[in-house]
């Protein structure tokens, strides 16, 4: 997957030193927007000319000409060719490269005291390849200059470079980049759900999965995975919740449970051709019949989905006892297209050194063999059952990453039944009161993915955390919600911006869970996880 950095800082900060390192030792593709001014406007290589240029560009095309060159250059690279831009002036250029290229983007701003900046730019006006001014304060005096600073805001990445040599700023921005040694050798990631579900997979599955050559998805639409897409979300019940948010190859492993007709019109609405989804022969499908048994049933006593998932998988497991006989996918004569040994699959694909995201289903609370029995799924919900269905040895796994909410969440309990237990529960009112979130938001939010019942809230429940610890050997966390804990926590692009409480939080789930939080979602946007990750 192609990473596109953006570089902006004041003029003398270390930019053009940066991107030569990533083009030289990390093999970068440059593109300059000063040369691209210079032949769109056709102005002299004169810094006062090519600020007014630039300016005239800006207000033209709302910064918009940043990403449509930027498009154009991409087209003529190969697909696994990293471009760097140098540099990015207005926070409406950044914008329009997020929104054409979206989490392939890294922003990274270079600072420096003013003082710095003074030395550094007198010292280069003698080997710079343009007429530079007499000094760093007539430079100033272009109001785009001026406002550069203020995109240390939005970027994923701040660094002062007058306290780093040009080598230290280097190898920190490698190591944000995932530059040592990301293409090493093949690697497997897998993310799981730390509680009873919905807490925000699929958010950090679409997140993570432009950096993937496949999306494998396990479980049954039972589960459904929320993906933020303007104007709307976006449900998926059965397809890796990146199918929209990437090309990478998809896959449907053989413990998935299938529901024929919205596995198709999910494959129809996300325009999935056949030869980039492989589904399993032996992935077990449901009938009509499994879904009345659990109408019938288990909605009423334990809050199930009733989508038959639970009442298909039991059938599999009785064989040639199970009345209706198991049908599977390879007897689906509208599945045949996507038939593949979906093994054979991924031999290939780690022989080719490519990468592969398992995206778990619900959360380990709910695990049939872990969590409270009877109020469970119909499947291991572990890092370990996932990898089973999905058919993938544990030794090629590198990242685990366990994702938990600030505020665990069950279905409401039936009239006449109950979901289970979840620890300290709550009132939503008590929820909207403590960071500030409005109550109607909650209650409009606040409802399962596939029926769209009410959920029920509870304290975080540290007992419950540490036991899904304890069965997943998570080498990550992904804090999700962090606005319940704060509603200031919207606002934050960076770790430290998040509130004083937020912080002493995670430091605490580092410590119960022995692993970082590497990914924390502070609200349901396109831009709304702060990637801490070291990887």
């Amino acid at each position: 997957m192609r990473t596109i950095v953006l570089l902006s800082g004041p003029i003398a900060s270390g930019k053009t030193t940066l991107c030569d390192d990533l083009v030289n030792h990390f093999g970068f593709r440059v593109f300059k927007t000063r040369e691209l001014i210079e032949t769109m406007s056709s102005v002299p290589a004169e810094r006062r000319a090519l600020q007014k240029a630039g300016e005239a560009l800006d207000s033209k095309t709302k910064g918009a000409w940043v990403a449509d060159a930027l498009g154009r250059k991409v087209q003529e690279l190969r697909a696994e060719e990293d471009v760097v831009v140098d540099s990015v002036r207005i926070k409406q250029q950044i914008d329009g490269v997020r929104k054409a290229f979206g989490g392939s983007v890294v922003h990274i701003h270079l600072t420096a005291d003013l003082e710095i900046l003074e030395r550094r730019y007198l010292a280069r006006r003698k080997r710079a390849p343009i007429q530079e001014l007499a000094s760093y304060s007539d430079l100033k005096q272009d109001r785009t200059e001026r406002g550069v600073g203020s995109l240390s805001e939005y970027a994923d990445v701040v660094i002062d470079a007058g306290r780093c040599t040009a080598k230290d700023v280097s190898v920190r921005v490698a190591s944000r980049l995932g530059l040592y040694g990301r293409r090493v050798q093949p690697l497997v990631d897998v993310v799981i759900g730390g509680e009873y579900g919905s807490e925000g997979k699929g958010h950090i599955s679409s997140f993570l999965a432009p950096e993937y050559d496949y999306l494998l998805r396990v479980g049954g639409p039972n589960a459904g995975h929320s993906v933020y897409e303007e104007p709307k979300v976006y449900v998926h019940h059965q397809l890796p919740s990146g199918t929209r948010k990437c090309e990478a190859n998809l896959i449907i492993g053989p413990g998935a449970v299938l529901s024929v007709p919205k596995l198709l019109r999910e494959i129809s609405e996300c325009r999935v051709p056949v030869d980039r989804l492989f589904i399993d022969p032996c992935a077990m499908l449901i009938e009509q019949a499994d879904i009345d048994f659990e109408e019938r049933t288990l909605k009423g006593e334990i809050g199930s989905t009733a989508q038959g998932v639970g009442s298909a998988t039991s059938r599999k497991i009785l064989r040639t006892a199970a009345n209706p006989s198991v049908r599977l996918a390879k007897d689906e004569k509208d599945l045949k297209p996507f038939l593949k040994e979906t093994l054979r699959v991924l031999d290939d694909a780690f022989a080719h050194g490519k990468r592969v995201l398992v995206e778990g289903t619900q959360g380990t609370g709910l695990s049939i063999h872990h969590g409270e029995y009877p109020y469970v799924t119909s499947r291991d919900t572990s890092g370990s059952g996932c990898l089973a269905e999905a058919g993938i040895a544990p030794t090629r796994i590198r990242r685990t990453i366990m994702v938990v909410r600030s505020y665990p969440i069950r279905v409401q309990s039936p009239k006449d039944g109950s979901s289970g237990p979840m620890g300290i529960e709550l009132k939503w009112s008590t929820i909207a009161t403590r960071p500030g979130v409005s109550l109607k938001e909650l209650r409009g939010n606040e409802k399962t993915s596939t029926t769209k019942r009410k959920r029920r809230v509870a304290e975080f429940n540290w007992s419950l955390f540490r036991k899904a610890v304890s069965l997943n050997g998570p080498t990550d966390v992904a804090l999700t919600f962090a606005d319940y804990i704060r509603i200031e926590n919207r606002n934050a692009r960076r770790f430290e911006q998040l509130t004083p409480e937020t912080l002493r939080f995670i430091e605490e789930v580092e410590c119960v869970a022995s692993a970082p939080v590497s990914l924390i979602a502070t609200r349901f946007d396109h831009r709304s996880i702060i990637d801490r990750r070291a990887w």
